[in-house]
């Protein structure tokens, strides 16, 4: 009998020891598990870095800055102020002159809805 209750105790310490050997092993799994998951959103954070400051230099390059575009913005908004105050100065004389044709040249005559409604009156 103590032969079959020491083999029984021997059975017994193996399970123990093979349970605490699953154990460790899951425990083992998970943590690397955890470490690859973390890998690899270091990972993908790299590539996006990488990629975003390849699109903005990409974006830079085709597209300019926004600081460019605003000055090149105010530059043609110049130059067409400039157009317009030269033909203004072109001009000038020209539309004062006809303006001044048109209010001191009074002809007088009437209206066309008058002219009409004398005729249907006749």
């Amino acid at each position: 009998m103590a032969a079959q209750s020491q083999g029984i105790k021997k059975l017994m310490q193996a399970e123990k020891e093979a349970a605490q050997v699953v154990a460790s092993a899951r425990k083992k799994k998970a943590q690397r598990l955890k470490e690859a998951k973390e890998e690899a959103a270091k990972e993908i954070e790299e590539y996006r870095k990488q990629r975003e400051t390849l699109f903005q230099d990409k974006q830079q390059k085709y597209a300019g800055s926004k600081d460019d575009f605003a000055q090149l913005m105010q530059e043609d908004t110049q130059k067409k102020i400039k157009e317009i105050e030269a033909q203004v100065d072109t001009n000038k004389e020209a539309v004062i002159k006809r303006l001044l044709e048109l209010v001191s040249d009074i002809k007088p005559e009437l209206h066309q809805n008058i002219l009409l409604q004398q005729q249907k009156e006749k």
